[in-house]
Order: structure tokens, then sequence, then C-alpha cells
């Protein structure tokens, strides 16, 4: 129930807008044709965004080295922009009480950031 609750909050004040502008970065990487990797872990990024209470984000097995290229790649050019905007956001967000678990759900959102390509979402028990 308190992860309902926190859900419903997160998306009213911050998870909307986070989870357009992820959808719109994944349109303009389809558009691109070439970058539509990054748009895929763009559209899961803005899944996670919009509903992170619940929810966490693992490695998967097996991936690939071309992979590990394409991270290096979103981490130089878009990666540590968004996770810098993630950690400024969840210091913001942890001034105060009520807004220290916000902080810590845009806390969790800075290593999807940073290297997006071979992870998946996975609901906790």
């Amino acid at each position: 129930m308190v992860r309902l609750i926190l859900n419903i909050l997160w998306f009213i004040f911050f998870g909307w807008a986070l989870g357009i502008a992820y959808g719109i970065a994944a349109l303009i990487c389809f558009l691109l044709i070439v970058t539509i990797p990054f748009g895929v872990a763009s559209l899961r990024l803005a899944v996670y965004a919009v509903w992170p209470f619940g929810r966490t984000i693992e490695s998967r097995p097996g991936v690939h080295v071309a992979s590990g290229i394409a991270n290096i790649l979103w981490l130089v050019l878009a990666g540590w922009w968004i996770a810098l905007t993630h950690i400024l956001a969840g210091i913001a967000q942890c001034v105060t009480i009520i807004g220290i678990p916000f902080g810590i759900a845009n806390f969790k959102l800075v290593p999807a950031a940073l290297w997006p390509l071979g992870r998946e979402i996975v609901t906790l028990p």
C-alpha cells in the first residue's frame, strides 16, 4: 500500500515529466535509426521513471561487448548530464523529510542513466 501511495505521489509531482522527457528522447533516437538501441533503453528508463517504487534495475546476464561500447558512447554523449540531473534533484528532495523517499528514487535512477544498455526492470516481491 505504501508503494502505491509513493508511486501516485511520484507520478503527480515528478514521474509524468520524467516519462515524457525520456519518451521524447526515445522518439528522437528512433528517428535517427542508428540510435534505436538507445531509444529502447530510453523507453525502459521512461517506464521505470514513471513508476519507480516497488521495482529495481538489474544487470542482464550475457551482455555483449557491443552493449559495453554503446554504453560508453551513451555515457559520453548523454548519460553523465542525465545522471547529474538525477543527483541534483535527489539532493534537493532529500532536504525535507517528506522528500527523502523521492530523493532515493532519483538516486536509484542514476546508474541506469549512466549505463542503460544491458539492464532490465525487475519487480520487487
